[in-house]
């Protein structure tokens, strides 16, 4: 068995309960999604906070409330915040969000910050201080472009090689597909990135396999999809968790949450 790392991402910034009645939003539901994922095989959280009205926050208190909450419920399992903008926050609150938590790790889109250089360098520099392990999202071949550019004009810290090439798309919708990570491979061949990939829609399970079979890192979740292949609704993230980890068993893989084939934690 080769072994995986397995991030999960249970909740995104723009689903609701009313639609999605597994999705995880407060607290101590995302605390318990996170455990659970973890039992089921993933060994990393992709966190994404709300505000009251169930709105997409980068509210600081509301991460370290959710960390902690999550660090009692799933000890060792690793935390990612989010930095997205989701078309609300600026590169100012993005910046306010890395500077007062100096987190472990922070996922930022390469063309989001790019809407305020000065401000991005600023905040390339502040994890860069903090140590966190920045990971670049990547939406596109020209995120790609834009990557390449601003590690060669200095921009982005050289050590910063960690990247998640995101395959299909929330809105407009469109459904991923394994063949879109090819050209991000290609495009990307020269960079020597630490990637991995997500991908919208029932096809995530397939597009994740094409990405471990190519060596890439995973992220599972109700942030980019609820569906089985068959398109039927996952009752909660960690079914799908589980479900992929059967297919990827079945095919030679295991996640290092998992440390034997009788399946115990690790």
């Amino acid at each position: 068995m080769t072994k995986y790392h397995l991030m999960v991402a249970p909740n995104g910034a723009r689903r609701q309960q009313a639609q999605y009645r597994g999705l995880p939003l407060h607290t101590q539901e995302i605390a318990e999604s996170a455990a659970a994922c973890q039992r089921a095989g993933a060994d990393a959280l992709h966190l994404h906070v709300r505000d009251a009205e169930g709105k997409h926050s980068l509210d600081a208190g509301r991460y370290r409330e959710a960390m902690v909450a999550v660090a009692e419920s799933a000890p060792g399992m690793a935390i990612q915040i989010t930095t997205e903008s989701a078309g609300i926050f600026s590169v100012a609150d993005q910046l306010a969000c890395l500077e007062e938590l100096r987190p472990a790790a922070a996922s930022i889109s390469v063309r989001e910050l790019a809407r305020d250089p000065e401000l991005a360098a600023r905040a390339y520099a502040i994890c860069a201080e903090a140590g966190t392990d920045v990971q670049h999202i990547l939406y596109d071949l020209t995120c790609v472009e834009a990557l390449r550019a601003s590690y060669a004009e200095g921009r982005i810290p050289a050590p910063m090689r960690l990247a998640i090439f995101v395959l299909g798309r929330y809105d407009p919708p469109r459904l991923a597909s394994p063949a879109e990570l090819q050209p991000f491979l290609v495009a990307a061949e020269d960079l020597d990135l630490d990637w991995g990939l997500c991908a919208f829609g029932r096809r995530e399970h397939a597009c994740l396999m094409a990405g471990l079979e190519a060596g890439g890192q995973l992220r599972i979740g109700f942030e980019n999809n609820t569906q089985a292949p068959d398109g039927t609704e996952y009752a909660d993230n960690a079914a799908s968790v589980a479900d992929f980890v059967a297919t990827a068993r079945a095919a030679g893989h295991l996640p290092n949450a998992i440390d034997d084939d009788q399946g115990n934690l690790s």
